[in-house]
């Protein structure tokens, strides 16, 4: 159990962001591990968590992470697991079975939301996340309460031995408030390995049991939440209530000062009777929150009468202003925000040249999840779908198989070098043993890093999240290994966009599998990549 600190460092104000201060409560409760993929919102968790001296590490993606973050509690370590909302997609599938086992030590998942699609695909909401896979959920409204909620998720996560999720959202990862730290002191129960095969061998003849257990836990919790903490109603003089959580608490608050408000710390499961007898003491109750309508669904669905917002405010981020309007039922037309200026490659990013020859050349590309994704706008308008991360090379083989040749063989795969690393490997693995019969060229943008999310390391850098010296994954050895036999790397500044294009041009007609990797470090980070050099040659 997690017990607060007598030190004399507690009560330490210190101005944090949401992802801060989740590392910081980590880091005084003695989380063994940190482990991860950076995805914006989420990426300065486990950043922040290395700089405090805690052990965080990259995964080379997300269900990898969460796939070492189970085995860490399976040892009775408190692991904690980031990612970003699309991030949870990709772990989905250990977390639905890790929440039938026992995990013996705290298991907690970070997931950062990012309502208005700030640097997303898309605009999912996660709360979703809790109830099909059957975990406890918790939402922070501020920095402080990041800080709490973590050690509450190591809580809950310890006492029913279930992964916990603690959702967050962009405005709460990155805004910074003044947090009350050092409150928490290590206290988890020893690192050691306790044998649980009906716990942990999830065959169906100990899953269906476990599945029962599940149930049956989420029931206590259910019980649990409805009297915790987190669970808090505001007293008000107003006659209209509110029921929120998350950071839309802090809108609500200015919004309509006066109002009763039933605050929500956990979302899953959701306090019912709590909520009931909340919206029995107000004439009309309103819930707020953005995204989904998830808590208006789930209260109307329990009979509860509530009033939720008109769908037009699902999209996008909430503000004070969006708040009020809401109350009041305004459906008229929101002002038009005044429009930024695009995002762009780099003047001197080498992507440039690639996107230039692949314009010129008319070809049908593929794109993926990075920065290159730029070379969607202008003046290169040069990629005709992006889904989401390692989706290049599948669904740039679907259009090879499904297209005339004489349209197929203007296809082309791009990816950046750590997309390719995080899930292109099992596409190169297909379009191997699945060809289309006009081959298919996959182009890797290499530029040494995980630049879009902020520069973070990868297992193609060969550096670790602390850019210290580590095993460096050989993208070139790995397709040689997989069936590739046409690989060229190449340095985009050198060859220039005139050689590039003639290089694609003969990879393209030769009909066969193949490979570019474009390699040149971002000029980001040139400096890091020298200093890195220079340590090597002098060992």
């Amino acid at each position: 159990m997690v017990q607060q600190s007598t030190k004399a460092s507690a009560g330490l104000r210190r101005l944090l962001s949401g992802d801060e201060a989740v590392a910081a409560a980590a880091r005084e409760l003695g989380v063994s591990l940190g482990t991860g993929y950076p995805g914006t919102p989420s990426t300065e968790v486990l950043e922040y968590f290395a700089t405090l001296g805690g052990r965080a590490q990259w995964a080379p993606n997300e269900k990898v992470a969460m796939e070492v973050g189970v085995g860490a509690a399976f040892a009775g370590a408190r692991a904690l697991v980031t990612m970003k909302h699309v991030g949870l997609n990709v772990a989905a599938d250990v977390l639905f079975t890790a929440a039938y086992t026992n995990v013996q030590g705290g298991l907690v998942v970070v997931s950062a939301d990012d309502p208005g699609m700030a640097s997303s695909q898309n605009e999912q909401d996660n709360r979703r996340y809790a109830v099909a896979a059957g975990v406890p959920m918790f939402e922070p409204s501020d920095s402080q309460e990041a800080y709490e909620m973590t050690a509450a998720a190591f809580d809950v996560a310890e006492r029913w031995h279930i992964p916990v999720i603690l959702r967050l959202t962009t405005r709460l990862c990155h805004a910074k408030t003044l947090v009350d730290t050092g409150r928490f002191t290590a206290s988890a129960p020893p690192e050691t390995f306790v044998r649980d095969i009906p716990g942990r061998v999830m065959i169906p003849a100990y899953a269906k049991p476990a599945h029962r257990r599940l149930r049956a836990k989420l029931a206590e919790i259910a019980e649990w939440v409805e009297t915790c903490a987190w669970t808090r109603t505001v007293e008000g003089s107003g006659r209209v209530g509110v029921i929120t959580s998350g950071v839309s608490y802090a809108h609500v608050r200015e919004a309509i000062a006066d109002a009763p408000v039933l605050k929500l710390g956990m979302t899953h499961p959701v306090p019912i009777e709590a909520a009931r007898a909340f919206a029995q003491t107000v004439d009309e109750c309103i819930v707020i929150e953005e995204g989904d309508p998830y808590l208006e669904e789930t209260l109307r669905a329990a009979g509860i009468a509530v009033r939720g917002k008109d769908p037009m405010y699902r999209f996008g981020e909430l503000s004070v202003q969006r708040v009020r309007r809401i109350l009041a039922g305004d459906t008229s037309a929101e002002p038009t925000p005044p429009r930024g200026n695009p995002p762009q490659l780099c003047p001197t990013c080498p992507h440039r040249l690639v996107f230039q020859a692949l314009s010129r050349l008319n070809c049908i590309v593929s794109g993926d999840i990075g920065c290159y994704t730029l070379g969607v706008l202008p003046p290169f308008e040069a990629m005709d779908c992006c889904v989401c991360m390692g989706a290049s090379i599948g669904a740039g083989l679907g259009l090879r198989h499904a297209l005339p040749d004489e349209e197929a063989r203007r296809v082309v795969s791009v990816i950046g070098d750590s997309t390719f690393v995080h899930s292109g490997l099992t596409g190169l693995v297909e379009m191997v043993y699945n060809p289309p019969t006009t081959g298919h060229l996959v182009m890797v943008l290499d530029n040494g890093t995980t630049a879009m999310t902020g520069l973070q390391e990868h297992p193609g850098t060969g550096r670790t999240l602390n850019h210290e010296p580590t095993n460096r994954l050989d993208i070139e050895r790995v397709a040689e290994a997989i069936g590739i036999r046409r690989i060229h790397t190449v340095d985009p500044r050198e060859l220039g966009s005139d050689g590039l294009e003639t290089l694609i041009a003969e990879t393209l007609a030769s009909g066969e599998l193949a490979m570019i990797v474009t390699r040149r470090p971002c000029a980001l980070i040139e400096e890091r990549v020298a200093t890195a050099a220079a340590g090597a040659c002098n060992e």
